[in-house]
């Protein structure tokens, strides 16, 4: 067991955030597997509050791309405190966001405020965002174990992803995650984590 627990940290400490993406396709199933994977997670009275949004139109990609773009300038250039710029800073970002067109799929994903029950009868979602975060978790490690790069990219409001993708009104955009291969000359920002001691406590044995 401690192996294997040492295996998945040292494929995990691989993993990393990009933001320049190759064309290169994706093979065929691939994304569907990881997906599957996604829906294993465990939710709220087991509701499986989540939708997801595979984009790989490059005119759809284009519509989404202005739409966020529009909502980044918008918090760059006023709604976003220093303190939170001075944060973003080392990483390079900017209101510019052509990975969501290069990358050869974005992946939208959503949480329902209501769902289906066994009789087919619309009931409310407990616990959606709690839910559908962790199923988030599990598609990002699926995505990084299957040989993919990605990126979550939250611009906000997110109400335009709705709109550009004729969700309905009891989905909620979570977040929007740019899959694919890093590009040749990709980079990534130099960065540290914190140290087991700092992000855990322990009591008892």
């Amino acid at each position: 067991m401690r192996e294997r627990a040492l295996d998945f940290l040292q494929e995990m400490e691989g993993r990393r955030s990009v933001r320049f993406f190759s064309h290169r396709p994706i093979p065929g199933g691939v994304l569907e597997t990881c997906l599957r994977t996604a829906g294993l997670a465990p939710s709220g009275a087991n509701q499986q509050p989540w939708h997801f949004v595979v984009i790989r139109d490059p005119a759809v990609k284009r519509s989404l791309r202005e739409a966020a773009e529009a909502e980044e300038r918008r918090f760059y250039e006023g709604r976003a405190p220093e303190q939170w710029l001075d944060a973003l800073a080392p990483l390079g970002t900017n209101a510019d966001k052509p990975f969501l067109e290069q990358a050869p799929a974005l992946i939208a994903i959503f949480q329902r405020s209501r769902v289906a029950d066994a009789k087919g009868e619309p009931v409310r979602t407990y616990y959606p965002k709690e839910s559908v975060g962790i199923a988030t978790g599990f598609l990002i490690a699926a995505l990084h174990h299957a040989g993919l790069a990605s990126l979550t990219h939250t611009p906000s409001p997110m109400g335009f992803l709705n709109v550009l993708l004729k969700r309905p009104a009891d989905e909620k955009a979570f977040l929007l995650l740019v899959v694919g291969y890093p590009a040749e000359d990709c980079t990534v920002p130099k960065i540290t984590r914190r140290a087991i001691k700092e992000i855990v406590t322990f009591i008892g044995d």
